[in-house]
């Protein structure tokens, strides 16, 4: 579904990602996995469209995205949670799936849609006339990931879901996570909580200061030892 080949990226003269590549098939869960500061983010919003890269190949279902406008890319059916969950604060719930839904390819279906998500999120259903700014942490990546899954994407990149949410929410973020797929969605995960993505992921990639460097399996990168001694603290 997705290849990257090569891809270089660079933010003024300090280069971000190094020769990047790897491939996604349709139906997985692929998890990316580094330090700080290694260009996961980066990685994440190059794929998206939100920054352009310097040379290499992203391409999504056969055409090239490398460089296209992010809201284009968004229509093929590539979407994205971002990191810090980024809801429109002053915008009501329901406003923000609205939102989320006006991308060419889902617009006609809005109203399906949202009743999709209300099912999947029932305490979104009690929160619709509220302003997404007055949600908790955990309310706000639910609202993030229903106003992406409102554009109908093939495809969502997962940029640190469960960042600053306590780990009974956390916890059930990745587990919905791991149902969308079961339903059909392919993701490709950046996550703070490494151990819990490499379990949930079928393959993996470890990204060190901007380069891929070590890839496998999801759980048998969760026994290797360099794994083990750099991000899980064994």
């Amino acid at each position: 579904m997705l290849t990257v080949e090569n891809l270089d990226l660079y933010y003024g003269d300090a280069q971000a990602l190094s020769q990047v590549a790897l491939s996604v098939q349709q139906g997985e869960i692929v998890a990316i996995v580094g330090a700080n500061g290694a260009g996961k983010t980066s990685l994440i919003r190059a794929i998206a469209g939100m920054l352009k890269p310097a040379s290499g190949r992203i391409v999504f279902k056969g055409a090239d995205i490398a460089g296209l406008n992010s809201h284009k890319v968004c229509n093929l059916g590539l979407g994205q949670v971002a990191e810090g969950r980024q809801v429109f604060p002053s915008l009501t719930v329901s406003e923000n799936l609205l939102v989320g839904g006006m991308t060419p390819r889902a617009r006609a279906r809005r109203a399906q849609n949202l009743e999709r998500m209300l099912a999947l999120f029932p305490r979104l259903q009690e929160r619709l006339a509220q302003p997404a700014g007055t949600l908790s942490g955990g309310e706000q990546q639910m609202l993030a990931i229903a106003r992406c899954l409102m554009g109908e994407p093939e495809l969502v990149l997962f940029d640190e879901p469960s960042l600053g949410l306590s780990p009974a929410m956390a916890h059930g973020v990745l587990d919905t996570i791991v149902d969308l797929n079961r339903q059909g969605l392919t993701c490709i995960i950046v996550e703070q909580n490494v151990a819990a993505s490499l379990e949930m992921a079928g393959r993996a990639y470890v990204l060190e200061n901007g380069a891929i460097t070590l890839s496998g399996a999801g759980r048998a990168l969760l026994q290797d030892d360099r794994v083990r001694q750099a991000y899980l603290g064994m």
